[in-house]
């Protein structure tokens, strides 16, 4: 019979999945334990510890109070205040994380002057410490500042960034100075793989720069695009350790940030409340991840097909 004709069934090459031996899974066990005991120990335990006090009156009566420690911090001046900030801020700096970025990586994929040196002064925060970085902000950014310097100059007052309705645009060039060159690296990986051919045929068919843009690679782009948004998220909401070092435990108002009510919380021992938030923190995160996953999903659907 002709290959042709053959029945799919004998075309089919039977695959079975081998069988590990009773050593093999004894040995597996043995190498696997000291991580599973790891995340187990500081992980795993920890979460279901952190659920628990969120439902408890104290850790000495061990009383079940269930959601009235989540009401009772969502009704708290300070978490509200924080929350806002929070949010503000993840709000301007992540767009802008992700959109100048790909702008940089499009632009440093053309042929311009002193390309080496643009990409190097993005891509200098990541060697420079956190401290150092906080020293040369204060440098620029304090009351008798560089900018201040300049600033005065041009005949105008100075202005004490932060303790001022600037304070959170300073926090923000630093965010987007300490992260955009990461991001713009991953990008310009991302623009190298695109297929050169789909590009080539867009361009016989007189497509456009921003069409060859909209329509193919911002679609190859998308998954990228996901993973420097959750990236930038991420990183938002750590942006506590420069604002910490810049204005310590109590800054100005439009700098308290989630990650400052957390610290004061725990510093007072107050476990209830600091797990309530945490929780609360975590489920936010979760939805927004879960909402760009979805957006992502549609929107780069027609590529994976």
């Amino acid at each position: 019979m002709p290959e042709e004709q053959m029945p799919e069934e004998e075309l089919k090459i039977s695959y079975k999945k081998p069988k590990m031996s009773k050593k093999d899974r004894k040995n597996a066990v043995i190498y696997l334990s000291p991580s599973l005991f790891g995340v187990l120990l500081f992980f795993v335990i920890p979460f279901f510890v952190v659920i628990y006090y969120a439902l408890v009156d104290n850790p000495i009566n061990h009383e079940f109070v269930w959601f009235d420690n989540f009401i009772s911090i969502l009704q708290n001046s300070s978490f509200q205040q924080a929350a806002k900030n929070t949010a503000t801020f993840s709000v301007v700096a992540v767009p802008l994380a992700v959109v100048l970025s790909l702008g940089m990586a499009m632009l440093l994929e053309q042929n311009i002057p002193m390309r080496s040196q643009f990409r190097t002064f993005f891509l200098s925060p990541m060697m420079v410490p956190v401290a150092s970085i906080v020293l040369i902000w204060q440098v620029l950014f304090d009351y008798h500042g560089a900018i201040n310097e300049f600033v005065m100059n041009l005949g105008a007052s100075p202005i004490d960034w932060f303790k001022s309705s600037y304070s959170q645009i300073v926090i923000v060039i630093l965010f987007l100075w300490k992260n955009l060159g990461y991001n713009m690296i991953l990008f310009m990986a991302a623009l190298n793989a695109i297929p050169r051919d789909v590009l080539e045929v867009a361009t016989l068919e007189s497509a456009t720069e921003f069409q060859k843009f909209w329509y193919i690679k911002l679609r190859y782009l998308s998954s990228t695009i996901l993973f420097v948004a959750i990236l930038s998220l991420i990183n938002s909401f750590k942006v506590f350790r420069e604002v910490y070092l810049l204005t310590g435990d109590y800054p100005y108002d439009t700098l308290y940030m989630l990650q400052h009510f957390m610290n004061n919380t725990f510093r007072s021992l107050d476990y209830q409340k600091l797990s309530a938030a945490a929780i609360i923190m975590a489920l936010v995160m979760c939805i927004v991840i879960g909402l760009l996953f979805i957006v992502e999903d549609k929107f780069g659907k027609d590529v994976e097909g």
